[in-house]
């Protein structure tokens, strides 16, 4: 890439996506994005986003990215809005760029990474000659990804904007001993992620968390902490609140689901 690009290309190309694996829709991108790109290394980080969950498929990535080397091109498709009025565009970071529709997908990455540009693409050249009304992962984002791998400029891809979209992302409420937050993902064990940052809690040693008609003491330092049957709060992977069971499923045992609000008393 040109000097003033993101870091040299590392050929890594990371996929999220909401497509599953009982049908070919993955296997196809990656099967495009090797015909350009030979030499590139295909990182699937989920294919298991809920359909059309766009939030969903945001917070997943920002789960994932940081962990990635300078370089890496991350791929995400969640795209309800295919084949309408949605960009499709790459973000290119200080660190690396982003493929994907214009949707609200890559809000947090809008938020936390040095943004130095948005390009809406629009060179044909380096889409595949089809371009098909219903699978833009296939006939646009997989040779995008593939041309920025080789060491494409995004500049060339199409024009600049400024207006990428963003999806409206809960936030929790802090106000004087307490903070007010939601459920904003529950994984595949169960564990339901709420939208509370580490930070926000700080030291308090023991904050009293309460999730429906559930009140939980203190916070967990790891899942075994826990018994068996009983709720539990930690501090999890990605830094967040979350509440999660020994042994079980906190979403299958207590019903909880996403949207579900939940609030901290620190004392």
């Amino acid at each position: 890439m040109e000097e003033d690009g993101i870091s040299p290309p590392v050929g890594i190309i990371s996929l999220t996506t909401d497509f599953g694996f009982k049908d070919p829709y993955v296997g196809v991108m990656k099967g495009v994005i090797l015909s350009i790109d030979p030499g590139a290394v295909i990182v699937d980080i989920t294919h298991g986003i809920s359909p059309q969950n766009i939030l969903e498929g945001a917070f997943s990535l920002l789960q994932s990215y940081p962990y990635f080397p300078e370089g890496t091109i991350h791929v995400a498709v969640v795209d309800p809005g295919v084949g309408g009025k949605r960009r499709a565009i790459v973000i290119e970071t200080e660190r690396y760029a982003f493929v994907g529709p214009d949707n609200g997908v890559f809000t947090w990455v809008l938020e936390r990474e040095d943004v130095r540009r948005v390009i809406h693409i629009t060179r044909r050249e380096y889409l595949l000659e089809k371009v098909s009304r219903t699978f833009h992962g296939r006939d646009v984002f997989a040779p995008v990804a593939a041309h920025l791998s080789r060491g494409v400029d995004p500049g060339r891809l199409g024009r600049p904007v400024d207006d990428p979209c963003r999806v409206p992302i809960p936030r929790p409420l802090k106000e004087g001993g307490r903070i007010l937050g939601e459920v904003i993902y529950i994984d595949g064990f169960g564990n339901c992620i709420t939208n509370i940052e580490e930070g926000m809690i700080g030291k308090v040693k023991r904050p009293l968390v309460r999730i429906k008609e559930m009140v939980i003491e203190g916070l967990s330092g790891a899942y075994e902490e826990g018994r068996e049957g009983l709720p539990l709060a930690l501090i999890g992977s990605a830094s967040f609140l979350e509440i999660g069971v020994y042994r079980g499923s906190a979403s299958d045992l207590f019903g909880i689901k996403t949207g579900d609000k939940v609030e901290v008393v620190l004392r």
